[in-house]
């Protein structure tokens, strides 16, 4: 079938939905809902079979919606209606929730019922469980709503509360005044719920030192407490620890409420900075922080107990797992020089299989740019940034003394996509995406790939991929050797694999064997060209692009970066996703072709 999705943004259901459905041999194009214009045009250009909206906020128009099936995702259980359901799910302390694939019509999310999908709701922020549960769900409901709508005979439910299974209700959009936490009153479960909901966005507006901030990431603390609820009474890596009533919580990242954007404070600004945007706690108090004492935490953290950790390592039956959890996978040069000590110090435990975990939610996705926007100068923070993660990347590559395994559960973007591939191997979650490019940011990359990406899918499968900024599944992934093994699509199978892979790698008789033949490998390939020769040739080009010279269809790094961090909406769709737009083309060139006689 013809396929269009229509989304609000290009984002990882929007990517899931695209990989899935274009591996079952659909034909796929995508507009990006900019404006009703765009979306009727691309309509218009495409004449799609069916229209899918994984991600939309805004509304189709009616004559888009009342002349062709448009499919809308809905991140709720049936019935469940408005702008903030799973808000709502988590606030409330649901146990269960799903999603719906509905029929859009006049009155918002009150079509016909195409197909549902239900899951677990776990503790964690709204953007965790949107990017794991909810995605998985998103996927299922798509691919049987496809399945229904080809078979023709499908009859889809009317949306009717007097139904048993129809447990949902109209919600009204969550307030900040719902949101709001009271630290006199509030204990931890109910701060951790209001955080979680607002996280990544809209933020949980609150006030530090008379200042108004949103909060976001938010852990349990299980041993540190204070007096003043509220009171700010340690930090460690950026976060701040913050008493409640009946413990403590670290809450990671703030933004300062944004009253510079009115036209009064943008004259009164300049050309001044303004730190408009997310980073970390302790970067947006600054010197507001006094006396408050830092809480520091081993580099090779062991223990089990509650407190805010980005890296942490386990190790059993001579397998090592080190975590390294960065916040949506953006990896500072701070926190690149702390993972680089963990895994030196991993690399020293009599582990013989060392396990490189990541995030559950990403991998990694490179360097971090939000802390370079913010930084005073960002071409040598960005210098100093990648930098760092070559540093780390180049460890893992020359590691001699155990073998190693990529296990990536989450998704990975730009060098994060690259870092994996210095692994032995490469283990991943069914449903991952990866974006193995740099194209879209301006530029030419680091983190080895030249070295690491043509060893594993060769020089034109190479180029392609990072010439061409679509996202890659797992099953293309593994078909061009980027990836070793894909793993269970949900979490407790997943590590239960990974676990007995794992093992069994450790207890191989061929392990010295293996280990033998992996520091040859690595000797010849030293003898024909040094680590140091591609590291220099791609960083003379990283330091053309910091300079702002352009690369990848003349797009600037500097300019990429802000409209990235201050989350500037593009102007159109980008060609490579909307196939309408090449379609048209093509057909104007043929117009323009003289005729023949």
């Amino acid at each position: 079938m013809r396929i269009l999705l229509i989304s609000s943004s290009y984002n990882g259901l929007c990517q899931r939905a695209h990989v899935e459905l274009d591996g079952l041999g659909h034909d796929i194009s995508i507009t990006l809902a900019l404006s009703p214009d765009d979306v009727r045009r691309a309509v218009a250009l495409f004449q799609p079979d069916l229209i899918i909206c994984p991600f939309l906020k805004e509304k189709i128009p009616e004559d888009v919606w009342s002349r062709h099936l448009c499919i809308i995702v809905h991140p709720g259980i049936k019935g469940d209606r408005g702008p903030s359901s799973l808000d709502w799910a988590i606030m409330n302390g649901e146990g269960e929730w799903g999603v719906t694939a509905l029929a859009a019509v006049e009155e918002m999310d009150a079509g016909d019922i195409w197909a549902t999908a239900t899951f677990e709701m776990r503790p964690g922020s709204k953007a965790s469980i949107y990017r794991r549960e909810v995605t998985r769900a998103a996927t299922r409901a798509i691919v049987e709503t496809v399945e229904r709508v080809e078979s023709r005979s499908f009859v889809p439910e009317p949306l009717d509360y007097s139904q048993p299974d129809v447990r949902g209700q109209l919600r009204p959009v969550m307030k900040q005044v719902d949101r709001k936490i009271d630290w006199e009153v509030d204990k931890v479960e109910t701060i951790l719920r209001k955080v979680h909901a607002g996280d990544s966005a809209p933020g949980v507006l609150d006030t530090i030192n008379g200042e108004e901030y949103y909060l976001f990431g938010i852990h349990e603390e299980g041993r540190l407490r204070g007096w003043q609820p509220g009171a700010i009474i340690a930090h460690r890596h950026g976060a701040i620890c913050r008493a409640a009533i009946d413990g403590a919580v670290w809450i990671t990242h703030l933004k300062k409420k944004n009253i510079e954007k009115s036209p009064f404070y943008k004259r009164l600004l300049g050309r001044q900075k303004q730190l408009d945007f997310k980073l970390p706690a302790t970067m947006v108090l600054r010197d507001a922080l006094g006396d408050i004492p830092e809480s520091p935490i081993d580099p090779l953290y062991m223990e089990d107990g509650k407190t805010f950790k980005e890296i942490w390592y386990e190790e059993q039956n001579q397998v090592g797992y080190l975590h390294f959890d960065f916040h949506n996978g953006a990896m500072g040069t701070e926190q690149c020089r702390r993972l680089l000590d963990a895994y030196r110090l991993a690399v020293q435990r009599p582990c013989k299989v060392l396990v490189l975990m990541g995030g559950t939610d990403f991998w990694s996705n490179g360097v971090h740019l939000n802390i370079i926007e913010a930084s005073d100068n960002p071409p040598n923070e960005s210098w100093r940034n990648i930098n760092a993660i070559d540093d780390v990347v180049r460890e893992i590559i020359t590691t001699e003394n155990k073998l190693t395994i990529s296990s990536v559960w989450g998704g990975a973007g730009a060098g994060g996509a690259m870092a994996l591939l210095a692994a032995d191997r490469v283990w991943v979650r069914e449903g991952v995406i990866f974006n193995p490019h740099y194209k879209t940011m301006g530029l030419y990359g680091s983190e080895y790939w030249t070295y690491l990406l043509p060893k594993r899918v060769g020089p034109v499968k190479a180029l392609e991929l990072t010439e061409t900024p679509l996202p890659l599944g797992m099953k293309k992934a593994k078909a061009i050797g980027y990836i070793d093994e894909i793993l269970p699509d949900a979490f407790a199978e997943y590590m239960a694999q990974l676990r007995q892979k794992a093992e069994a790698l450790a207890a191989s008789p061929d392990y010295e064997r293996l280990l033998d033949g992996k520091r040859e490998h690595r000797q010849r390939d030293e003898k024909a060209r040094p680590l140091s020769a591609y590291r220099a040739a791609e960083l003379q080009h990283m330091k053309m692009n910091f300079a702002g010279k352009f690369y990848g269809g003349e797009v600037n790094y500097h300019e990429a970066r802000y409209n990235f961090v201050h989350k500037i909406r593009p102007k159109e769709t980008a060609a490579y996703l909307a196939k309408h737009m090449r379609l048209d083309m093509a057909r104007f060139n043929e117009l323009r072709q003289p005729l023949a006689y």
